[in-house]
Protein backbone atom coordinates (compact mmCIF):
# COMPACT_ATOMS: atom_id res chain seq x y z
CA UNK A 1 0.00 0.00 0.00
CA UNK A 2 0.83 3.44 -0.43
CA UNK A 3 0.51 6.50 1.33
CA UNK A 4 0.03 10.27 0.32
CA UNK A 5 -0.22 13.49 2.19
CA UNK A 6 -2.48 15.73 0.89
CA UNK A 7 -3.83 19.66 1.44
CA UNK A 8 -7.29 19.72 2.38
CA UNK A 9 -10.12 18.75 4.92
CA UNK A 10 -11.11 15.79 5.70
CA UNK A 11 -14.32 16.61 6.14
CA UNK A 12 -14.40 17.44 1.98
CA UNK A 13 -12.45 14.48 1.06
CA UNK A 14 -13.86 12.62 -1.79
CA UNK A 15 -12.94 8.76 -0.88
CA UNK A 16 -14.43 4.98 -0.14
CA UNK A 17 -14.10 5.75 3.91
CA UNK A 18 -12.45 8.03 6.06
CA UNK A 19 -10.89 7.28 9.23
CA UNK A 20 -11.62 9.36 12.58
CA UNK A 21 -10.15 8.41 15.85
CA UNK A 22 -12.14 8.69 18.81
CA UNK A 23 -11.54 8.21 22.75
CA UNK A 24 -13.46 6.23 25.14
CA UNK A 25 -13.82 9.12 27.42
CA UNK A 26 -14.35 11.98 25.40
CA UNK A 27 -17.13 14.17 26.87
CA UNK A 28 -18.01 15.41 23.63
CA UNK A 29 -17.44 15.41 20.10
CA UNK A 30 -14.58 17.74 19.12
CA UNK A 31 -12.69 19.41 16.35
CA UNK A 32 -12.90 17.26 12.85
CA UNK A 33 -14.79 14.46 14.58
CA UNK A 34 -17.83 17.28 15.32
CA UNK A 35 -17.45 18.98 12.04
CA UNK A 36 -17.51 15.52 9.77
CA UNK A 37 -20.88 14.69 12.69
CA UNK A 38 -22.47 18.03 11.46
CA UNK A 39 -21.63 17.70 7.56
CA UNK A 40 -23.19 14.38 8.12
CA UNK A 41 -26.27 15.30 9.83
CA UNK A 42 -25.40 13.57 13.00
CA UNK A 43 -24.13 9.91 12.63
CA UNK A 44 -21.14 9.62 14.46
CA UNK A 45 -23.05 11.01 17.79
CA UNK A 46 -26.30 9.14 16.85
CA UNK A 47 -24.27 5.66 17.05
CA UNK A 48 -22.23 6.99 20.31
CA UNK A 49 -25.37 7.38 22.04
CA UNK A 50 -27.01 4.29 20.85
CA UNK A 51 -24.30 2.46 22.38
CA UNK A 52 -23.07 1.50 19.33
CA UNK A 53 -19.70 2.90 19.54
CA UNK A 54 -17.88 3.37 22.80
CA UNK A 55 -14.01 4.04 21.38
CA UNK A 56 -12.67 0.87 23.30
CA UNK A 57 -9.00 0.16 21.95
CA UNK A 58 -9.18 -0.66 18.32
CA UNK A 59 -12.72 -0.94 18.52
CA UNK A 60 -14.48 -0.46 14.77
CA UNK A 61 -17.90 0.56 13.58
CA UNK A 62 -18.48 1.62 10.20
CA UNK A 63 -20.96 4.06 9.15
CA UNK A 64 -22.38 4.62 5.24
CA UNK A 65 -22.89 8.33 4.93
CA UNK A 66 -25.87 7.95 2.36
CA UNK A 67 -24.38 10.60 0.26
CA UNK A 68 -23.84 13.27 3.08
CA UNK A 69 -20.27 14.02 2.73
CA UNK A 70 -17.85 13.66 -0.39
CA UNK A 71 -16.74 10.01 1.64
CA UNK A 72 -19.05 7.02 1.48
CA UNK A 73 -18.46 5.71 4.72
CA UNK A 74 -16.94 6.89 8.19
CA UNK A 75 -14.80 4.27 9.81
CA UNK A 76 -14.31 4.75 13.64
CA UNK A 77 -12.07 3.49 15.71
CA UNK A 78 -11.41 3.82 19.33
CA UNK A 79 -8.42 4.52 21.26
CA UNK A 80 -9.44 3.76 24.92
CA UNK A 81 -9.30 6.25 27.33
CA UNK A 82 -7.22 8.94 27.36
CA UNK A 83 -5.12 8.98 30.41
CA UNK A 84 -3.72 5.32 28.83
CA UNK A 85 -3.08 6.46 25.17
CA UNK A 86 0.39 5.27 23.91
CA UNK A 87 1.68 5.10 20.27
CA UNK A 88 1.11 1.49 20.86
CA UNK A 89 -2.33 1.81 21.13
CA UNK A 90 -1.90 4.26 18.11
CA UNK A 91 -0.50 1.60 15.94
CA UNK A 92 -2.98 -1.17 16.96
CA UNK A 93 -6.17 1.06 15.97
CA UNK A 94 -4.86 2.05 12.90
CA UNK A 95 -3.40 -1.71 11.86
CA UNK A 96 -7.53 -2.92 12.93
CA UNK A 97 -8.86 -0.16 10.93
CA UNK A 98 -6.56 -0.53 7.63
CA UNK A 99 -7.56 -4.89 8.10
CA UNK A 100 -11.28 -4.24 8.74
CA UNK A 101 -11.62 -2.12 5.44
CA UNK A 102 -9.69 -4.66 3.25
CA UNK A 103 -12.03 -7.06 4.65
CA UNK A 104 -14.45 -5.28 3.11
CA UNK A 105 -12.19 -5.20 0.03
CA UNK A 106 -12.16 -1.13 -0.05
CA UNK A 107 -8.71 -0.53 -2.01
CA UNK A 108 -8.51 3.19 -0.92
CA UNK A 109 -9.41 5.29 2.97
CA UNK A 110 -8.53 9.18 3.95
CA UNK A 111 -7.77 10.40 7.21
CA UNK A 112 -6.05 13.16 9.47
CA UNK A 113 -3.59 13.06 12.12
CA UNK A 114 -4.29 15.02 15.32
CA UNK A 115 -0.86 16.40 15.96
CA UNK A 116 -1.48 16.84 19.75
CA UNK A 117 -2.18 13.39 20.65
CA UNK A 118 1.36 13.06 22.42
CA UNK A 119 2.37 17.25 22.94
CA UNK A 120 6.05 17.46 21.79
CA UNK A 121 5.79 14.46 20.21
CA UNK A 122 4.28 15.06 16.72
CA UNK A 123 6.86 12.94 14.78
CA UNK A 124 6.12 9.81 16.48
CA UNK A 125 2.37 10.43 16.36
CA UNK A 126 2.98 10.12 12.52
CA UNK A 127 5.13 7.87 12.49
CA UNK A 128 2.90 5.29 14.59
CA UNK A 129 -0.01 6.12 12.59
CA UNK A 130 1.81 4.87 9.09
CA UNK A 131 3.52 1.82 11.40
CA UNK A 132 0.47 0.72 12.21
CA UNK A 133 -0.97 1.01 8.79
CA UNK A 134 1.64 -0.38 7.06
CA UNK A 135 2.75 -3.29 9.03
CA UNK A 136 -1.02 -4.32 9.69
CA UNK A 137 -1.53 -5.00 6.25
CA UNK A 138 1.61 -7.09 5.66
CA UNK A 139 0.71 -10.48 3.74
CA UNK A 140 3.20 -12.97 2.47
CA UNK A 141 1.42 -14.70 -0.37
CA UNK A 142 4.62 -15.62 -3.04
CA UNK A 143 3.69 -19.31 -3.20
CA UNK A 144 0.16 -18.73 -3.00
CA UNK A 145 -1.53 -20.00 -6.46
CA UNK A 146 -4.74 -21.61 -5.48
CA UNK A 147 -7.11 -18.60 -4.92
CA UNK A 148 -4.89 -16.21 -5.65
CA UNK A 149 -7.74 -13.90 -6.93
CA UNK A 150 -9.38 -13.92 -3.81
CA UNK A 151 -6.08 -12.10 -2.13
CA UNK A 152 -7.42 -8.67 -0.88
CA UNK A 153 -5.12 -5.73 -1.17
CA UNK A 154 -5.41 -2.35 0.10
CA UNK A 155 -3.71 -0.08 -2.62
CA UNK A 156 -4.04 3.63 -0.80
CA UNK A 157 -3.89 5.89 2.47
CA UNK A 158 -4.06 9.05 2.06
CA UNK A 159 -3.28 11.47 4.86
CA UNK A 160 -5.51 14.96 4.59
CA UNK A 161 -3.17 17.69 6.01
CA UNK A 162 -3.64 21.54 6.09
CA UNK A 163 -1.28 23.88 5.03
CA UNK A 164 0.87 24.39 8.88
CA UNK A 165 1.28 20.86 8.88
CA UNK A 166 1.86 19.31 6.00
CA UNK A 167 5.47 19.64 5.70
CA UNK A 168 5.84 18.33 9.04
CA UNK A 169 3.46 15.32 8.20
CA UNK A 170 5.23 14.42 4.60
CA UNK A 171 8.33 14.63 6.46
CA UNK A 172 7.46 11.86 8.65
CA UNK A 173 5.59 9.98 6.48
CA UNK A 174 8.86 9.73 4.37
CA UNK A 175 10.34 8.68 7.06
CA UNK A 176 8.10 5.87 8.05
CA UNK A 177 7.59 4.69 4.83
CA UNK A 178 11.23 3.92 4.57
CA UNK A 179 11.50 2.13 8.63
CA UNK A 180 8.25 -0.16 7.20
CA UNK A 181 10.00 -1.04 4.09
CA UNK A 182 12.97 -2.49 5.82
CA UNK A 183 10.43 -4.52 8.27
CA UNK A 184 8.89 -5.80 5.03
CA UNK A 185 11.84 -6.73 3.57
CA UNK A 186 12.93 -7.98 6.85
CA UNK A 187 9.33 -10.28 7.40
CA UNK A 188 9.72 -11.17 4.10
CA UNK A 189 13.41 -13.19 4.23
CA UNK A 190 12.40 -14.72 7.43
CA UNK A 191 9.03 -15.91 5.89
CA UNK A 192 10.40 -17.26 2.64
CA UNK A 193 10.86 -21.35 3.22
CA UNK A 194 15.06 -22.34 3.87
CA UNK A 195 14.90 -23.83 0.39
CA UNK A 196 13.98 -20.24 -1.21
CA UNK A 197 16.70 -18.59 1.63
CA UNK A 198 19.83 -20.37 1.68
CA UNK A 199 22.96 -18.61 3.14
CA UNK A 200 23.77 -17.95 -0.98
CA UNK A 201 20.41 -15.88 -1.79
CA UNK A 202 20.85 -14.28 1.63
CA UNK A 203 24.18 -12.68 0.80
CA UNK A 204 22.93 -11.86 -2.78
CA UNK A 205 20.19 -10.38 -0.56
CA UNK A 206 23.37 -8.63 0.99
CA UNK A 207 24.34 -7.38 -2.24
CA UNK A 208 21.02 -5.61 -3.60
CA UNK A 209 21.30 -3.82 -0.57
CA UNK A 210 24.61 -2.77 -1.61
CA UNK A 211 23.09 -1.14 -4.63
CA UNK A 212 22.23 2.14 -2.46
CA UNK A 213 24.95 4.85 -1.88
CA UNK A 214 27.60 4.52 0.68
CA UNK A 215 27.02 1.06 1.08
CA UNK A 216 29.23 -1.96 0.49
CA UNK A 217 29.12 -5.49 0.63
CA UNK A 218 31.85 -7.95 0.85
CA UNK A 219 30.76 -12.13 0.57
CA UNK A 220 33.53 -14.45 2.62
CA UNK A 221 33.54 -17.90 1.15
CA UNK A 222 34.14 -21.20 3.01
CA UNK A 223 37.64 -21.20 1.91
CA UNK A 224 38.23 -17.28 3.34
CA UNK A 225 37.13 -18.37 6.14
CA UNK A 226 39.36 -21.33 6.83
CA UNK A 227 41.90 -19.25 5.94
CA UNK A 228 41.04 -16.59 8.46
CA UNK A 229 40.48 -19.38 11.44
CA UNK A 230 36.82 -18.96 11.40
CA UNK A 231 36.34 -22.90 12.84
CA UNK A 232 33.52 -22.03 14.65
CA UNK A 233 31.02 -21.01 12.25
CA UNK A 234 32.78 -23.97 9.64
CA UNK A 235 31.89 -26.50 12.10
CA UNK A 236 28.27 -25.69 12.36
CA UNK A 237 28.49 -25.24 8.66
CA UNK A 238 30.18 -28.81 8.44
CA UNK A 239 27.11 -31.05 8.28
CA UNK A 240 25.51 -29.32 5.32
CA UNK A 241 25.65 -29.18 1.53
CA UNK A 242 24.88 -25.53 1.33
CA UNK A 243 27.83 -23.12 1.59
CA UNK A 244 28.12 -20.91 4.23
CA UNK A 245 28.67 -17.16 4.06
CA UNK A 246 29.88 -14.42 5.91
CA UNK A 247 28.33 -11.00 4.68
CA UNK A 248 29.75 -7.98 5.98
CA UNK A 249 27.57 -4.80 4.61
CA UNK A 250 29.59 -1.11 5.43
CA UNK A 251 27.44 1.89 5.23
CA UNK A 252 30.03 5.59 5.53
CA UNK A 253 27.28 7.89 6.61
CA UNK A 254 29.61 9.36 8.79
CA UNK A 255 33.14 10.79 9.06
CA UNK A 256 36.13 8.51 7.91
CA UNK A 257 37.51 8.92 11.19
CA UNK A 258 34.02 7.65 13.45
CA UNK A 259 34.27 3.96 14.89
CA UNK A 260 31.22 2.52 13.80
CA UNK A 261 27.88 0.73 15.22
CA UNK A 262 28.45 -2.65 14.72
CA UNK A 263 25.33 -5.21 14.13
CA UNK A 264 25.54 -8.71 14.30
CA UNK A 265 23.09 -10.86 13.46
CA UNK A 266 22.51 -14.69 13.65
CA UNK A 267 21.71 -16.26 9.99
CA UNK A 268 21.41 -19.87 10.53
CA UNK A 269 19.12 -20.69 7.39
CA UNK A 270 17.99 -23.68 8.68
CA UNK A 271 18.55 -25.59 12.58
CA UNK A 272 17.97 -29.01 12.12
CA UNK A 273 19.78 -29.00 15.85
CA UNK A 274 22.39 -31.14 13.87
CA UNK A 275 23.45 -34.40 15.37
CA UNK A 276 21.73 -33.33 18.32
CA UNK A 277 18.77 -32.93 16.28
CA UNK A 278 15.07 -31.13 17.21
CA UNK A 279 12.21 -33.23 17.45
CA UNK A 280 9.91 -32.98 14.21
CA UNK A 281 7.24 -31.19 15.92
CA UNK A 282 7.77 -27.40 14.82
CA UNK A 283 11.52 -27.93 12.89
CA UNK A 284 9.74 -26.02 10.12
CA UNK A 285 9.69 -23.05 12.05
CA UNK A 286 13.70 -23.32 12.38
CA UNK A 287 13.71 -21.41 8.70
CA UNK A 288 13.38 -18.03 11.35
CA UNK A 289 16.92 -18.91 13.02
CA UNK A 290 17.69 -16.63 10.56
CA UNK A 291 15.83 -14.07 11.81
CA UNK A 292 18.57 -11.56 13.57
CA UNK A 293 20.37 -11.59 10.30
CA UNK A 294 17.36 -10.14 8.28
CA UNK A 295 16.40 -7.49 11.21
CA UNK A 296 19.80 -6.15 10.77
CA UNK A 297 19.94 -6.59 7.24
CA UNK A 298 16.54 -4.44 7.38
CA UNK A 299 18.39 -1.92 10.12
CA UNK A 300 21.47 -0.50 7.35
CA UNK A 301 18.80 -0.79 4.52
CA UNK A 302 16.83 1.85 6.40
CA UNK A 303 19.54 3.68 8.01
CA UNK A 304 20.91 4.02 4.36
CA UNK A 305 17.96 5.17 2.77
CA UNK A 306 17.21 7.74 6.36
CA UNK A 307 21.08 8.49 5.19
CA UNK A 308 22.23 8.86 8.44
CA UNK A 309 25.49 10.24 9.37
CA UNK A 310 26.74 7.30 11.28
CA UNK A 311 28.93 4.44 10.14
CA UNK A 312 27.69 1.19 10.64
CA UNK A 313 28.88 -2.09 9.95
CA UNK A 314 26.66 -5.47 9.83
CA UNK A 315 27.85 -9.00 10.16
CA UNK A 316 26.26 -12.13 9.62
CA UNK A 317 27.54 -15.68 9.64
CA UNK A 318 24.98 -17.41 7.36
CA UNK A 319 24.82 -21.00 7.40
CA UNK A 320 22.55 -24.33 7.94
CA UNK A 321 22.97 -26.47 11.10
CA UNK A 322 22.57 -30.24 9.98
CA UNK A 323 23.20 -33.87 10.89
CA UNK A 324 25.38 -35.49 8.09
CA UNK A 325 28.24 -38.14 8.29
CA UNK A 326 30.45 -34.60 7.84
CA UNK A 327 28.70 -32.81 10.95
CA UNK A 328 30.39 -31.89 13.67
CA UNK A 329 29.32 -34.04 17.04
CA UNK A 330 29.10 -33.40 20.63
CA UNK A 331 32.37 -33.87 22.35
CA UNK A 332 34.40 -32.08 19.45
CA UNK A 333 36.88 -29.39 20.48
CA UNK A 334 36.36 -26.12 18.47
CA UNK A 335 39.67 -23.63 18.04
CA UNK A 336 37.50 -20.03 17.46
CA UNK A 337 38.65 -16.67 15.06
CA UNK A 338 39.77 -15.37 18.65
CA UNK A 339 42.11 -18.08 19.32
CA UNK A 340 40.20 -19.47 22.32
CA UNK A 341 38.64 -23.06 22.14
CA UNK A 342 35.29 -24.34 22.73
CA UNK A 343 34.08 -27.80 23.90
CA UNK A 344 30.86 -28.65 22.13
CA UNK A 345 28.21 -30.26 24.61
CA UNK A 346 24.99 -29.64 21.89
CA UNK A 347 25.36 -28.93 18.17
CA UNK A 348 21.74 -27.31 18.42
CA UNK A 349 24.01 -24.71 20.67
CA UNK A 350 25.39 -23.46 17.31
CA UNK A 351 23.87 -20.22 17.57
CA UNK A 352 26.55 -18.95 19.75
CA UNK A 353 29.15 -20.86 17.77
CA UNK A 354 28.67 -18.76 14.54
CA UNK A 355 27.99 -15.77 16.64
CA UNK A 356 31.66 -16.64 18.66
CA UNK A 357 33.27 -16.13 15.44
CA UNK A 358 31.29 -13.11 13.87
CA UNK A 359 31.57 -11.02 17.41
CA UNK A 360 35.23 -11.86 17.63
CA UNK A 361 35.79 -10.80 13.88
CA UNK A 362 33.90 -7.24 15.17
CA UNK A 363 36.68 -6.14 17.41
CA UNK A 364 38.53 -5.42 14.26
CA UNK A 365 36.97 -2.51 12.74
CA UNK A 366 37.57 -1.10 16.15
CA UNK A 367 33.31 -0.27 16.77
CA UNK A 368 32.07 2.45 18.65
CA UNK A 369 29.23 0.02 20.44
CA UNK A 370 28.41 -3.63 19.43
CA UNK A 371 25.12 -5.48 19.11
CA UNK A 372 24.20 -8.66 18.50
CA UNK A 373 21.04 -10.03 17.79
CA UNK A 374 19.78 -13.64 17.57
CA UNK A 375 17.25 -16.12 17.74
CA UNK A 376 19.07 -17.47 20.33
CA UNK A 377 17.86 -19.88 23.14
CA UNK A 378 14.28 -20.88 24.03
CA UNK A 379 14.75 -20.10 27.58
CA UNK A 380 14.43 -16.62 26.88
CA UNK A 381 10.76 -17.64 25.54
CA UNK A 382 10.42 -19.57 28.62
CA UNK A 383 11.96 -16.40 30.78
CA UNK A 384 10.06 -13.83 29.00
CA UNK A 385 7.35 -14.97 27.07
CA UNK A 386 6.60 -14.24 23.11
CA UNK A 387 6.72 -10.67 23.38
CA UNK A 388 9.70 -9.20 24.71
CA UNK A 389 13.37 -9.08 23.62
CA UNK A 390 16.32 -10.51 26.62
CA UNK A 391 18.81 -8.07 26.72
CA UNK A 392 22.08 -8.90 28.45
CA UNK A 393 25.46 -6.68 27.78
CA UNK A 394 28.35 -4.97 29.97
CA UNK A 395 27.80 -1.05 28.91
CA UNK A 396 24.56 0.10 30.74
CA UNK A 397 25.24 3.62 28.44
CA UNK A 398 24.27 1.21 25.71
CA UNK A 399 21.32 -0.78 27.76
CA UNK A 400 20.06 2.47 28.46
CA UNK A 401 19.76 3.85 25.19
CA UNK A 402 18.34 0.70 23.44
CA UNK A 403 15.25 0.88 26.43
CA UNK A 404 14.58 4.33 25.74
CA UNK A 405 14.11 3.31 21.75
CA UNK A 406 12.07 0.12 23.37
CA UNK A 407 9.60 2.23 24.93
CA UNK A 408 8.97 4.26 21.80
CA UNK A 409 8.71 1.66 19.13
CA UNK A 410 7.19 -0.64 21.07
CA UNK A 411 9.50 -3.51 20.73
CA UNK A 412 9.83 -4.25 24.55
CA UNK A 413 13.27 -5.30 26.46
CA UNK A 414 13.62 -6.71 29.29
CA UNK A 415 17.73 -7.15 30.67
CA UNK A 416 18.71 -10.05 32.37
CA UNK A 417 21.76 -10.36 35.06
CA UNK A 418 25.65 -11.41 33.37
CA UNK A 419 27.11 -12.04 37.14
CA UNK A 420 30.18 -13.26 37.07
CA UNK A 421 28.99 -16.68 38.61
CA UNK A 422 27.23 -17.14 35.43
CA UNK A 423 30.37 -17.87 34.02
CA UNK A 424 31.02 -20.84 35.99
CA UNK A 425 28.75 -22.68 34.64
CA UNK A 426 30.35 -22.34 30.35
CA UNK A 427 34.14 -23.05 31.50
CA UNK A 428 35.29 -26.52 30.07
CA UNK A 429 37.61 -28.87 32.08
CA UNK A 430 39.33 -29.64 28.32
CA UNK A 431 38.92 -26.17 26.39
CA UNK A 432 38.38 -22.81 27.25
CA UNK A 433 34.71 -22.91 27.33
CA UNK A 434 31.95 -25.22 26.28
CA UNK A 435 28.82 -24.37 24.16
CA UNK A 436 26.24 -24.82 26.89
CA UNK A 437 25.83 -24.67 30.27
CA UNK A 438 23.23 -26.53 32.66
CA UNK A 439 19.70 -26.54 32.05
CA UNK A 440 19.48 -23.41 34.49
CA UNK A 441 19.55 -19.75 33.04
CA UNK A 442 19.71 -21.14 29.90
CA UNK A 443 19.67 -17.52 28.79
CA UNK A 444 22.32 -15.93 30.61
CA UNK A 445 24.97 -18.66 30.21
CA UNK A 446 24.51 -18.06 26.49
CA UNK A 447 25.06 -14.27 26.92
CA UNK A 448 27.70 -14.91 29.07
CA UNK A 449 29.28 -17.49 26.48
CA UNK A 450 29.05 -14.78 23.61
CA UNK A 451 31.14 -12.31 26.23
CA UNK A 452 34.26 -14.12 26.06
CA UNK A 453 34.38 -13.65 22.27
CA UNK A 454 33.52 -9.52 22.46
CA UNK A 455 36.45 -7.91 23.04
CA UNK A 456 36.51 -4.31 25.01
CA UNK A 457 33.96 -2.76 22.79
CA UNK A 458 30.63 -1.71 24.49
CA UNK A 459 28.51 -4.97 23.97
CA UNK A 460 24.89 -5.87 24.19
CA UNK A 461 23.07 -9.03 22.95
CA UNK A 462 19.24 -9.33 21.98
CA UNK A 463 17.34 -12.07 22.14
CA UNK A 464 14.51 -12.34 19.79
CA UNK A 465 13.54 -16.19 20.29
CA UNK A 466 9.99 -15.25 21.59
CA UNK A 467 8.93 -11.88 18.89
CA UNK A 468 10.90 -13.13 15.95
CA UNK A 469 7.83 -15.38 15.11
CA UNK A 470 4.16 -15.43 15.69
CA UNK A 471 1.77 -17.96 15.51
CA UNK A 472 -1.45 -15.95 15.77
CA UNK A 473 -2.13 -12.55 14.64
CA UNK A 474 -1.15 -9.64 17.05
CA UNK A 475 -2.06 -5.83 16.58
CA UNK A 476 0.23 -4.90 13.97
CA UNK A 477 2.04 -8.18 13.19
CA UNK A 478 0.17 -10.56 11.38
CA UNK A 479 1.03 -14.69 12.26
CA UNK A 480 4.03 -15.03 11.13
CA UNK A 481 7.71 -13.37 10.79
CA UNK A 482 7.41 -10.25 12.69
CA UNK A 483 10.64 -8.30 11.38
CA UNK A 484 11.17 -7.29 15.37
CA UNK A 485 14.06 -5.41 16.02
CA UNK A 486 14.45 -3.29 12.46
CA UNK A 487 12.49 -0.51 14.19
CA UNK A 488 13.81 -0.90 17.66
CA UNK A 489 17.84 -0.58 16.10
CA UNK A 490 16.80 2.09 13.41
CA UNK A 491 15.09 3.86 16.20
CA UNK A 492 18.12 3.64 18.38
CA UNK A 493 20.35 4.46 15.90
CA UNK A 494 18.72 7.63 14.64
CA UNK A 495 18.70 8.81 18.42
CA UNK A 496 22.68 8.49 18.57
CA UNK A 497 22.25 11.13 15.87
CA UNK A 498 20.11 13.48 17.63
CA UNK A 499 22.42 13.08 20.06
Amino acid sequence: MKIFVKKGVLADTKSQAIILTLFEDSKKLTGMALEIDQKSNGLISEMISNGDFEAKPSQISVIYTRGSLPAKRIALVGLGKHSEFSLEKLRAAFASVMRHLRNLNIKEAATSINLNLIPRKKDQVIQAVAEGSLLGLYQYTPFKTVGREDLKEMDQLNIIANEKDFSVIESAIKKARIITQAVYFARDLVSAPSNEMTPSIMAQKAREIARRKNVSCQVLDKDKMKEMGMNALLAVASGSNEEPKFIILEYAGGKKSEAPVVLVGKGLTFDSGGISIKPADKMDEMKTDMSGGAAVMGVIMAAADLQLPLNITVLIPATENMPSGTAYKPGDIIKSYSGKTIEVLNTDAEGRLILADALAYASEFKPAAVIDVATLTGACIVALGDDVIGMLGTDDKLKKEIDKAAQTTGELVWELPLWESYHELIKSDIADYKNSGSRVAGTITAAAFLSKFVGDSPWVHLDIAGPSWTNKDKTYIPKGASGVAVRLLVEFLRNRVQK
